[in-house]
This record gives structure tokens, C-alpha cells and sequence, in this order.
């Protein structure tokens, strides 16, 4: 079943989530229509290789093209419509950057895998469950229905203000009328009356002054209580969700809602401000003992200001954090010399300020960091905003071109710090701009999240570690000096994002057996989740009993053997992998003799073995462990076919595969059999023959069976024999007679 499938399966509220990344920069039109093809093709490859993206862009439009002539048989006029508009962007949009589109496809593969590991997740974790607080979709709720009361009441006070202004120019008119009458005729009793007329008049003026005035102060007293409290939480929150989402939690959405509330609220105080200023042009044409307009409107223009500096202040985000594109699933790990995106966005989106806002972007402005390592930013670092490049029209700009180069410094400044000191040091991309706006000038200024500077790809594990253990142990944006004194992390928590590095990065999210068994090996022992808080030391910094590495070297090493090596195998399920030697003879001791299960190395970094059950005559159990199988092996010969092909020479001399069945039950082949390099039926003939004259050869695992079975059976005698020859030799002759010539 394609992901897709799996996908299109989900229950609603995971479905809202792949909703929320499907957007014009890459339609779910396409993903549909397409979806073999795209989970086809190498993405994540192309997304460092500009040659590679543009075949695959090429390819893409190529795709698009043939969905094209289907629909149009079809006369499917609405389909037909979307995919001339899609095809036209891809042309236009990523024919200069075909590696942007090949981000943007892999990230919605790695979402979608994420998405689908955590839908089978039995019970979600301490960190998701605060994320999706019923409380704070209440919230949210909330605001978006005050923000559209806000704006209703300040266009009903337009409506008050024009009434003023018609009822005083009325006044105007018959006061003048009456002063430009001779002074006889002023004595007449019409007169008379038409003057006590005219002061009514002048005390129902006085009477819409002062209620346009109160109506206007409500509507800023509203506003100001809105951003001062349920505004402001709701955007803390999204910083929050945007923190865990950069460790590979769920993916944050919300900023749309939250860039509709703000440009309400900036639009409804515009129009407060020019409210204010009609009043203050009534006032010019009208004033007498009393007025209200005079005492009141400075102090409500004031508020008025204040609220838009604030509003402005607060809406200048970062939108997407700096990340390099080498390294999509480790966000703010910068390494020098390297280029790295980051996407600012002002939610304030008005037509008139499109173009006009240039930002600037700087590292460790006015920011004393704790090392002598300083940088500076190489690159386009002034860019225009504008709603042009996103494709919901926000007004936002994305630094592509970004570098950070380290600056030289005294001598030996670099010499004196060790490699974990690097990795813990933060540092921070700040930007500012100015707007004006209608009179305004607001200077706005915001950071990114501390990021971690690398001048050397193996210093990548370290640092994404700093970056975990802050963004799970704290919502301040701007702690530089968090490791000076790094606080301890509850466990619970830990396991949760430990989970999502597997779910974000290689497809499949860690269960609660696999979780205990890191909490053992994290402790020492078994602890409750809750309540037992772990260090950063003991995470990052500490060997491991008995070993050379930190518990973290040993679960990243595990992390990339999966991504390089087994990642179908993960993906399926099939690689049980944190178990302990203990429980692994637990489960195996009353399955059936052969039965087997697949783990991680505790002793070897980027190791994975497999343990079989068998029995003896007597009818004991015993159990046979594989030496680790690590890259280097496993780059030479598919994980897959060393389980199909694994023998073990017994004590006459007769090879055997130990290896029948899956624990708990699974029949091998019917696990692996599709991960197989090539089925034993395929092997090709000898008549077939090889590249250049050669007959192709064909590497089978092969362990000596030792009297001992606690010791390791060592793979390293790989025999080469050559598929023709092989399959020959089984046609014609006998296991046993098979195995006495090999041997």
C-alpha cells in the first residue's frame, strides 16, 4: 500500500494535519494524482543535488503533462483547470530553483510519515497533549470571535461619526443662515425661535460627541484587553508549538488565524486613527465651552498609537527557523561556510506595505554569547518584503542565501575549546526593519531561536542535542546562556521527543516497550516516567556504563544506520531493535526452534544483530546472537538478503539458514520477501554470464556454529559465489553435498 493510501486512511483530526502543509507551493492535487511516482523518486537527494532536482522537476511537469491529456479525454473541466495552473507554477516558480520544490516535496513525505507514525501510537505523550488542549482551542475560538466583534463595532462608530458630521454641517449651515440676516431681522420671534432650535441642536452635537468619543474608547479599551491577554497567549503558544514542532513534534499551524486577528485588529485601529482625525477636522469648524473632543481625543489618539507600536512589535515572527537545507530534519544547526533559509512574515498584511518593508538580518546583535567565537553573515542579507512568494499572499521574505562565516580572533581562541563546548554555545540570527505607515514610523526587531554554530559536520550529533534538550526544557526565545546551568528534563518528556527523532526523521515512531528500554539504559533502572528527572549530563555528556560513547553518540549512530540501511525494514515494523539481551531470551525462550527478532547493538555504535532460538536434543533452549552487522557490511550486501541468504555450518559440516521465522510468528519470507535484492528463482544462469567477460559473483553470510552459544557468530567470512554457479548447484545436488565443496 503507497503512503498515500495509508494516508488517505487516517482518521479526521490526523487528516487536518496533512491538510495544514499542502498548500499552492505544492498542490495535494498532485500528491493524489501522482502519489507512486513521487514516493518513487529520491527526493531528499535531490534536495542537495541541483542537477538531480531539475531532471526530477522536469520529470514532475512531464507527470503533469500526461494527467493533462488523461483529464482532458475525461473533459474534466475543473481538473483540467488546476493541473494548467499547477503545471504553469512549477514552470515559473522553481524552473531557476529546482531544489526548493524538492525540499518542499520531501518535507511533505517526512510530515506525512510523522503523521503516520504517531496515528498508531496507542496513547499520545505529555508534550502532543498540552499542544492540543481543548482549553486552547477554546482560546482560539475565542479571539477569532472578539477580533470580529472588535471590527463590527468600529465600523458601527463610522457610521456615528458620519451622523456628526452631517448633523454639524446642518448646524453650520442655519447658523451661518442666521448671521448673515440684517440686525432688525434678528429681533423677529421666528428668529428667536429658530435659535433656541439651533442651541437643541448644539446639545445634541454636544450629546454625539461625547457618545462617538465613549463608543471609541470602548472599542480601544476592547482591543488593548485582547492583545494584552488571550492575543499575546495565542501567539506565545504558537512560538511553542513552532519550538516542539523543530524537535519533530507535530507540525505547528495557526499562524494564518493568528495573521487574520492581527490585520483585523491593525485595520480596525487605523480606523479608530482616522475617526480621531475627523473629529479633530470637526473640531477646527466647530468648538464651544465644554466640548469633549478637546480634552478626550489626544489621550485616545495616544492609546491608539501605543496599541499599533505593540501590534506591529508583536506580528514581525520568524516564520520558519534557520535551517540548512543539507539537513532539513535538524533546524538550527548552522554550519560555517554552509548556506541556511530562514522566513520572517509580519502578520499585519496590508496591500500597502507590500515592498516596502526591507529587513535586515545580523548574528549576535548586542548579544554577549559564552565563547570568543564570533560571526558575521555573508550573503543577500537585505531583503524587500512582499506578498508575491508565498502562496497564501502573506507578507513575508525568505533569506536563501544566507552564510555564517566565524571571524578570526586572537590566537589559540579556538584551541582551548573542547567539542562539547562548542555544540553548547547559542547564538542568535536577529533582524530588524522600520515601517511607516500613515504618518507611523515603528521600528520592529525579532531573533530567531538560539541556534548552534558547527564548523564541522561531526559535530552535527552534539549540537542537535543542544538544540533538543533547550527547545523540550524552556520557551525563552533568547537564553544564550542555557547551558551555562542546563536544567534537568522530566523523562516522560525525553522519551516523547526521542520518539518523534524516529517518527520526523526515519518514518516510524518508537512504542512504549522500545521506550522503557531506553529509560533502563537512560537510568540505569526502572523508574516511573512522571517523576524522575534526568540531566543533561547523563543525556549527552557521560559515557555509558562500561562503554566509550554517551547514550545520545549510541542512539544517533542507530538513527543513521536505519536512514542508510534498513529504513523499509524499520518502516514495516519488522526491526524490534530496543530490546535487551535479557528480554530478547524472555520472548524467544518458548517460540518455536528458529524463531528469530532483530536489535540494536548495545555495545557497538551503528550495529544491528539478530538472536535466533533452537533447540538441542535433550530439549534444551539455547540461543545464538550474530556479531553486529555495522555500515561498512552492510553497504556491501542488503540487510534483507543477508536473513534470506545467512548460513551456519553445523558440526558435520552442513550449512543451514537458522533464520525461519519473524518473532513472533512471521514466516521470513513473507516479512523480508519483499526486500529481497533479487529472489533465488531470479538467479541467473551460467550461460548469462557477467559485465566484461566476468560471471557475476554473489556474497552469502556464512557463521561457523560455536559449542559456546552465549558468544557472537561472526559474519565477516562472506564467501563469494556466483549466482549461475549457485543455482546450478541446487538444481543438481544435495545440501549436504553443496556445502562439502564450498567448504
Amino acid at each position: 500500500m503507497s503512503q498515500w493510501s495509508q494516508v488517505q486512511q487516517l482518521e479526521i483530526k490526523f487528516l487536518e494535519q496533512v491538510d495544514q502543509f499542502y498548500d499552492d507551493n505544492f498542490p495535494m492535487e498532485i500528491r493524489h494524482l501522482l502519489a507512486q511516482w513521487i514516493e518513487s523518486q529520491d527526493w531528499e537527494a535531490a534536495a542537495n543535488n541541483e542537477a538531480m532536482a531539475m531532471i526530477l522537476l522536469q520529470n514532475l511537469i512531464i507527470q503533469v503533462d500526461e494527467q493533462l491529456d488523461r483529464v482532458s479525454q475525461e473533459k474534466n473541466l475543473l481538473l483540467i483547470h488546476n493541473l494548467k495552473r499547477v503545471r504553469k507554477l512549477l514552470q515559473g516558480k522553481y524552473h531557476g530553483n529546482p531544489m526548493h520544490i524538492a525540499v518542499i516535496i520531501s518535507n511533505c513525505l517526512r510530515e506525512e510519515r510523522r503523521i503516520l507514525a504517531a496515528a498508531s501510537m496507542p496513547v499520545q505523550g505529555p508534550l502532543e497533549k498540552s499542544l492540543q488542549n481543548s482549553v486552547v482551542s477554546e482560546r482560539q475560538r475565542n479571539v477569532e470571535h472578539k477580533v470580529s466583534a472588535i471590527k463590527n463595532s468600529a465600523q458601527m462608530t463610522d457610521q456615528d461619526v458620519k451622523y456628526l458630521e452631517d448633523l454639524q454641517e446642518e448646524f453650520d449651515f442655519r447658523y451661518k443662515t442666521i448671521q448673515s440676516l440684517e440686525q432688525n431681522d434678528k429681533n423677529s420671534a421666528l428668529i428667536k425661535q429658530e435659535m433656541l432650535a439651533l442651541q437643541a441642536m448644539l446639545n445634541t452635537l454636544d450629546y454625539k460627541r461625547k457618545e462617538v468619543l465613549s463608543k471609541i474608547g470602548r472599542v480601544i479599551h476592547e482591543i488593548d484587553m485582547l492583545m494584552s491577554n488571550m492575543l499575546t497567549e495565542e501567539l506565545l503558544d504558537w512560538k511553542r508549538r513552532q519550538q516542539i514542532a523543530c524537535i519533530g513534534g507535530p507540525l505547528h499551524g495557526g499562524l494564518d488565524q493568528l495573521q487574520n486577528c492581527f490585520t483585523l485588529l491593525a485595520e480596525s485601529l487605523f480606523q479608530v486613527r482616522r475617526q480621531l482625525e475627523k473629529l479633530d477636522e470637526l473640531l477646527t469648524r466647530l468648538t464651544y465651552d465644554g466640548d469633549p473632543i478637546p480634552v478626550q481625543r489626544p489621550q485616545l489618539l495616544e492609546k491608539v498609537n501605543f496599541l499599533l507600536y505593540n501590534l506591529f512589535r508583536n506580528s514581525f515572527v520568524v516564520e520558519r527557523q534557520p535551517c540548512m537545507p543539507t539537513h532539513p530534519q535538524r533546524p538550527m544547526v548552522l554550519k560555517t561556510l554552509i548556506q541556511f533559509t530562514v522566513k520572517l512574515r509580519l502578520l499585519i498584511k496590508l496591500p500597502e506595505l507590500n515592498y516596502q518593508i526591507r529587513v535586515k538580518a545580523t548574528i549576535d546583535k548586542n548579544v554577549s554569547t559564552v565563547s570568543n567565537r564570533r560571526f558575521v553573515l555573508c550573503g543577500t542579507h537585505v531583503k524587500a518584503m512582499n506578498m508575491d512568494e508565498s502562496a497564501n499572499g502573506s507578507l513575508s521574505v525568505e533569506f536563501r542565501h544566507l552564510q555564517p562565516k566565524e571571524m578570526k580572533t586572537s590566537a589559540g581562541s579556538k584551541g582551548n575549546e573542547g567539542p562539547h563546548m562548542v555544540t553548547e554555545e547559542l547564538h542568535s540570527i536577529s533582524f530588524e526593519t522600520q515601517v511607516c505607515l500613515y504618518g507611523l514610523t515603528i521600528n520592529l526587531e525579532t531573533s530567531s531561536l538560539p541556534v548552534v554554530m558547527i564548523s564541522n559536520v561531526s559535530q552535527l550529533p552534539n549540537a542537535w542535542a543542544s538544540i533538543i534538550w533547550y527547545n523540550l526544557s524552556t520557551n525563552d526565545p533568547q537564553n544564550l546562556s542555557f547551558f551555562n546551568n542546563p536544567p534537568a528534563a522530566t523523562l516522560s518528556q525525553l522519551l516523547e521527543v526521542l520518539s518523534w527523532q524516529f517518527s520526523s526523521y526515519v518514518g516510524r515512531g518508537l512504542n512504549s516497550e522500545q521506550l522503557n528500554m531506553l529509560a533502563e539504559k537512560l537510568t540505569g533502572q526502572q523508574v516511573s516516567y512522571n517523576d524522575y528527572q534526568l540531566s543533561w549530563a547523563k543525556f549527552c555528556k557521560e559515557h555509558l556504563p562500561g562503554k566509550s560513547f554517551t547514550f545520545w553518540v549510541w542512539l544517533e549512530a542507530i538513527l543513521d544506520l536505519i536512514k542508510k540501511h534498513i529504513l523499509p525494514l524499520w518502516i514495516d515494523g519488522y526491526v524490534m531493535g530496543f530490546v535487551s539481551k535479557e528480554k530478547e531470551r524472555i520472548l524467544l525462550k518458548d517460540k518455536t526452534p528458529g524463531t528469530f527478532l532483530l536489535r540494536f547493538s548495545e555495545s557497538n555504535l551503528g550495529g544491528i544483530t539478530f538472536t535466533w532460538v533452537d533447540q538441542l536434543e535433550n530439549g534444551d533452549v539455547t540461543f545464538h546472537s550474530v556479531e553486529p552487522y555495522n555500515k561498512g557490511r552492510l553497504s556491501a550486501l542488503p540487510f534483507a538478503d543477508i536473513l534470506r541468504d545467512y548460513k551456519v555450518i553445523m558440526a558435520d559440516n552442513v550449512p543451514e539458514n537458522p533464520l525461519k521465522y519473524l518473532y513472533p510468528d512471521i514466516p521470513k519470507d513473507k516479512a523480508f520477501g519483499k526486500h529481497y535484492s533479487c529472489q533465488p528463482n531470479e538467479v541467473s544462469k551460467p550461460s548469462d554470464g557477467g559485465g566484461k567477460g566476468y560471471v557475476p559473483s554473489v556474497f552469502i553470510p556464512v557463521s561457523k556454529n560455536l559449542n559456546d552459544s552465549t558468544e557472537p557468530h561472526s559474519p565477516s567470512d562472506l564467501l563469494p559465489m556466483s549466482p549461475s554457479v549457485y543455482a546450478v548447484l541446487r538444481e543438481h545436488l544435495s545440501p549436504t553435498a553443496i556445502e562439502t565443496a564450498v567448504s
